[in-house]
């Protein structure tokens, strides 16, 4: 230790080179440099540790010195912002964006999609009650484009999708409660995939940006005060009355008369040249009350329908989309039209039951009156051959004329006596020659199978629950479903329907699989064993994940589930089955739960849905296209299609899934075919 200076030495010049006291000082720092080359190398180390520890704590206190000299003005912005309209929220908090007073949520713009619509200052946030905290707030800087795109398999750097958040900066905002600070500094998306932040911390929005940006999840939940976000029915049913009114825009500037829409290209496909579209949709649009458009397309169906023309279409397709559009609409409207249509192309259908077997061809010419198998096969999906009898079955009770109903059921018979089940489950194919099943071994409740046990239940409800045939194969095939199929999964315990392929279990299950739940809950409601609606609830649940876990909020086409519990996620998705369809089968379900149960959050998962399918899906020209990758939201590859059933099935259940009037279609005097038109059940026979 130094003695301490003496005080002549202070009261000298110091500034002055020739003083004694400047060179007493130079001195002196020879004197400190010497002693700390004596130190050892660890002495040293830890005096230069210490320092560098005492300027790192001088400069993370800084934020929070400075903090309360900010105070004043975040005070100032968010008077300013309150001003403008906005609810009053203390700093801190975020605030809860809600729909303008009798004014539907405005729509959000995707990729190659339109702006939103509405007014600028709302914003729907996802589910319901979702409060939100603010981060601490600091300088203000341009906030959109610093947002992490969602999707867990694109780099946050790469200069593409930068340049894609610019182009479209409503693809990359994450949804309200999407957003969770851990010390890992990861982000857990509501939707269940984890992000790697883009920085530790971000800065607020502008009081310009808070009206495009959700509000954040808080960190602590219990810290928050709830605030109501779903809006009313109203606005909802009006929502879905204008997804309709824009996909049928499109459609008849660029597709009127033809079979599909492709949004993209502002064009048209063919399948059958039979207006598809627009038949399938004219229930939708009278349910809706869109008069003016119903107008419109019964004129066509009037003036340019004939079924008079050489082409093959497919039984099931033509069946369930035209033929029950077709009786649908005279039992809603009373319109002699729609009958007479229905009994013209149900009579040219008939060849297809033409066969040594009595078990359908595939394929038929209307115009011809020749029926065929594919090109490639003598066998007939089981799907399409048992799904066509509630419309054939219609057609002759409202005519008098037996042949449809008589064809139908025989099909029935047939597949009712057939070997080759598996405790009810039934394969996928049935030869037309020989009636017997083919490609035995092989069970799912997906594609080119899920309607064949829908219809069991809807027919025996369709003919006053007196057919007992149809009721004892349906209860079984559920016991079989219980027995091989239902699993859950390893993470989060979901319930799921999977498949079987030579006694060896694929944990795979088609969204096409989620009509499942809503036919557990109908056949409870009419008087069914209860444990087939709590196996509902459960995969209900399931479909909804189907969404909620990816990162657009739309469902692959096809899921895999996890067994293990060691796995990180329910449900993995395989490049080849990311892509979506706008099908209508959770939403359908959703519909069926809701009316049975009256719980809220199956509306909250439609509507999420419906948003979903807005922001990403919705094409800026008019209607609504399939999109290739559900897990990326930044580019989710619009395929420029816009299937029938969008109109004639998704949102008809959404819209009857909203609506409050639970005597529109009664589920105790409609049962729904399996493209969502409804036909009346018949009254039971007296005893």
């Amino acid at each position: 230790m130094y003695p301490p200076p003496r005080k002549d030495f202070i009261a000298l010049n110091l500034g002055d080179p020739h003083s004694h006291a400047y060179n007493n000082g130079k001195h002196r720092r020879q004197s400190c440099w010497r002693r700390w080359k004596q130190l050892s190398r660890l002495q040293r180390s830890l005096i230069l540790f210490l320092l560098a520890l005492l300027l790192i704590l001088a400069l993370l206190s800084y934020p929070s010195i400075t903090e309360q000299w900010r105070g004043l003005s975040d005070k100032e912005d968010w008077l300013e912002v309150n001003d403008r309209g906005l609810n009053m929220v203390p700093p801190g908090l975020k605030p809860v964006l809600r729909p303008a007073e009798g004014k539907p949520p405005a729509p959000v713009a995707g990729p190659h999609l339109e702006p939103a619509e509405g007014p600028p200052d709302t914003m729907e946030p996802r589910g319901p009650n979702i409060p939100a905290l603010a981060k601490p707030p600091t300088k203000r800087k341009p906030f959109l484009n610093k947002r992490a795109s969602p999707s867990p398999q694109k780099d946050a750097a790469n200069p593409d999708a930068v340049s894609e958040a610019k182009q479209n900066p409503e693809v990359v905002l994450k949804e309200a409660g999407e957003e969770e600070e851990e010390n890992e500094k990861k982000i857990v998306s509501w939707r269940g995939a984890m992000i790697e932040a883009e920085q530790a911390t971000e800065p607020p929005p502008s009081a310009n940006e808070k009206e495009a940006v959700e509000p954040q999840a808080p960190a602590n939940p219990a810290a928050t005060v709830p605030q109501q976000v779903s809006p009313g029915t109203p606005e909802r049913l009006e929502a879905v009355r204008d997804a309709f009114r824009h996909a049928w825009k499109a459609y008849k500037e660029y597709a009127w008369g033809h079979d599909e829409l492709k949004p993209i290209s502002k064009s048209f496909s063919e399948w059958f040249g039979l207006g598809l579209t627009l038949i399938d949709s004219l229930d939708t649009m009278w349910i809706l009350g869109l008069k003016e458009e119903f107008a419109e397309a019964r004129s066509w169906v009037e003036k340019e329908l004939s079924f008079d023309k050489n082409v093959d279409v497919n039984l099931f397709e033509t069946t369930i989309r035209i033929l029950g559009g077709l009786l649908s609409c005279y039992h809603l409207t009373g319109d002699q039209l729609f009958l007479d249509k229905a009994k013209d192309i149900g009579s040219r259908l008939m060849p297809a039951f033409k066969t040594p077997s009595k078990i359908p061809f595939s394929d038929v010419n209307i115009g011809k009156g020749t029926a065929h198998p594919p090109r490639w096969t003598a066998d007939s999906t089981l799907a399409e051959v048992t799904s066509i009898q509630l419309e054939f079955r219609e057609l002759s009770h409202i005519t008098q004329d037996p042949q449809y109903q008589d064809a139908a059921n025989e099909v029935m018979r047939l597949v009712h006596k057939l070997p080759g089940k598996h405790d009810g489950l039934v394969p996928m194919f049935i030869n037309t020659n020989s009636g017997q099943f083919s490609h035995k071994g092989v069970f799912t409740l997906g594609a080119r199978a899920d309607s064949y046990y829908e219809y069991l239940l809807k027919q025996w409800i369709q003919g006053g629950k007196t057919e007992d045939d149809l009721l004892e194969d349906y209860l079984q095939a559920i016991e079989g479903v219980k027995k091989h199929l239902v699993r859950q999964t390893g993470p989060g315990r979901l319930t799921f329907v999977g498949e079987l392929s030579h006694n060896r279990f694929n944990p795979k299950m088609d969204h096409l699989v989620c009509f499942l739940p809503g036919t557990l809950a109908l056949g409870a409601h009419n008087g069914l064993p209860g444990d087939h609606m709590d196996l509902a609830v459960q995969l209900m649940e399931t479909c909804h994940q189907m969404y909620k876990q990816m990162e657009t909020g739309l469902s692959p086409e096809i899921a895999h589930f996890s067994l293990q519990a060691s796995d990180g996620h329910d449900v993995i998705v395989k490049p080849a089955d990311r892509h979506n369809l706008l099908r209508p089968e959770t939403l359908e379900s959703l519909f069926y739960m809701f009316r049975f149960t009256k719980d809220s959050k199956y509306r909250d998962w439609g509507w999420d849905i419906l948003q979903s399918f807005n922001k990403y899906t919705k094409v800026s020209g008019g209607g609504y296209t399939s999109i290739n990758n559900v897990r990326d939201p930044a580019n989710p590859g619009p395929r420029d299609k816009m299937e029938s059933f969008f109109l004639g099935e998704t949102l008809k259940y959404l819209y009857l899934l909203f609506t409050d009037d639970l005597e529109l279609l009664s589920l105790d005097k409609y049962v729904f075919n399996t493209e969502a038109h409804p036909l009346p059940i018949w009254p039971s026979p007296p005893k």
